[in-house]
């Protein structure tokens, strides 16, 4: 039974008082970890709360390794892996999980790409033969790859071509921001690269990432440690380790000059503006601050931008805010804390500019009051544990970290990090990133529209 949002909620202040105290009372996730010969590194999550379980692979490859000239390959790449194997034709591994009351799913991100499940825990070693069966082979065929193909790129005009604003917030503006191009590229895809792409392109990208080396399978549930251990070797310890391609060095500094550009959307009905700054790097001591400060300058309708722009000022109609393609804990290279607001159109880029601006620099000169960081610590606490409720959520959570850090217990730590961050260390990570320097901008303005044809003249009358 999933635990009432109210609850988790006072649960989590309660949590977070006691985390500033000497002697901390917490959840601490349960991790087991084991890596098998072949290098897959296996996680199990015991919860005998309920019969169910959740699974998730995630292999350490996304848009940033994606091979040039085929920008949004690795996107193709994830719905290629629902397309069968010559094992398990197509549908077979829809069918399984979904008759049984499971569901699943899959997604690409510039540093890993993860396919989960969820299911009552009868079905786990189905599970887990198929995923083993698709990280082996997979049914290279060119009708295959015309019809995922002709899918992805539906998926692309349904999502950013025909949608008002069409992903600038989190495509464009990383075009935008970064250097290299492996973090600039469109990752969702240009129409040419995916026509190009070639079986060979497929076959190469399974061999060269898709190994059992390359991935992390993590386990939450109702099961013990010594099971999934026994259930990973049992139908992953046969695949062989193969060899992975040395990644490129996508490493950036902070930008050292504004980045501004104007958009035209024939769609938009008002202008919007997206405006990013380069993160601090995975690990850093300014990555948790830079958190707490994400928090409070736009963590909701509490938040600084949104009671400074959209209730005091009265420039914007909304208030967002994005990490990248993941959250402040889940990337592995350069990334973007983006703000995204829709503003009235008889405001300007400028205005909202400049009192984004304003909010940063009363934060930098005065710092956050003891109640406002009791506040926010609060709240980012019980959204972690909100998170971490949900089986799917939990085991998906431990593969990331485990991919991207290294250790999957830094799910236990995390709450530590957020517990110990000060008003002075949001003061510094607001003075060192948040600066205009750093800032990429993209001013999106809806397309002016047409001027109404003309009304054909009446025709004479005829005279009889």
């Amino acid at each position: 039974m999933r635990i009432p949002k109210l609850s988790l909620l006072l649960a989590g202040m309660a949590l977070s008082v006691s985390a500033l105290a000497a002697d901390v009372d917490r959840w601490t996730v349960p991790v087991a970890s084991k890596k098998l010969a072949n290098g897959l590194t296996v996680l199990v999550s015991e919860d005998r709360s309920s019969p169910t379980i959740g699974v998730s692979v995630v292999y350490h490859v996304g848009m940033r390794l994606e091979p040039r000239n085929r920008t949004g390959f690795a996107h193709l790449f994830e719905h290629l892996m629902f397309q069968g194997t010559p094992k398990a034709p197509k549908g077979v591994f829809d069918q399984v999980i979904t008759s049984g009351g499971g569901r699943n799913n899959g997604s690409t991100r510039p540093d890993f790409t993860n396919y989960i499940e969820t299911a009552p825990v009868s079905a786990l070693e189905s599970i887990l033969w198929m995923e083993a069966d698709r990280m082996k082979t997979l049914d290279f065929n060119p009708a295959t790859l015309k019809n995922q193909q002709d899918v992805v790129k539906e998926e692309i005009r349904v999502n950013v071509k025909n949608s008002p604003y069409g992903g600038f917030m989190w495509i464009d503006i990383g075009q935008l921001a970064f250097n290299k191009w492996e973090n600039n590229h469109d990752g969702y895809g240009s129409f040419q690269d995916l026509e190009n792409a070639s079986l060979d392109d497929v076959r190469a990208f399974h061999r060269d990432y898709y190994g059992p080396n390359n991935a992390v399978l993590s386990i939450a549930g109702d099961l013990t440690p010594a099971q999934g251990f026994a259930l990973a070797e049992k139908y992953f310890g046969g695949i062989p380790k193969r060899p992975v391609p040395a990644g490129t060095d996508f490493r950036e500094g902070l930008n050292t000059a504004e980045k501004r550009i104007e958009q035209s959307d024939a769609l938009a009905q008002v202008p919007a503006i997206a405006a990013a700054w380069k993160m601090p790097d995975r690990g850093s001591k300014d990555q948790a601050p830079m958190a707490v400060l994400g928090e409070l300058l736009a963590g909701g309708d509490a938040s600084r931008f949104y009671q400074g722009l959209v209730k005091g000022r009265e420039l914007s109609l909304n208030m967002n805010s994005l990490y990248g393609l993941t959250s402040p804990w889940e990337y592995d290279g350069p990334t973007l804390f983006t703000v995204f607001t829709l503003y009235k159109p008889n405001s300007n880029a400028d205005a909202v500019l400049a009192a984004m601006d304003e909010e940063i620099a009363k934060v930098v000169k005065d710092g956050v009051d003891d109640a406002t960081m009791k506040r926010l610590k609060t709240s980012m606490l019980a959204s972690w544990y909100d998170g971490l409720e949900s089986f799917l959520s939990r085991a998906d959570t431990l593969a990331k970290l485990q991919t991207l850090w290294g250790d999957a217990k830094v799910i236990n730590k995390i709450p530590d990090w957020i517990s110990g961050v000060t008003s002075a260390d949001v003061q510094r990570v607001a003075k060192t990133y948040l600066t205009r320097e750093n800032r990429s901008v993209i001013d999106r303005k809806p397309a002016p529209k047409p001027a109404p044809a003309a009304p054909a003249p009446a025709a004479a009358d005829k005279k009889q």
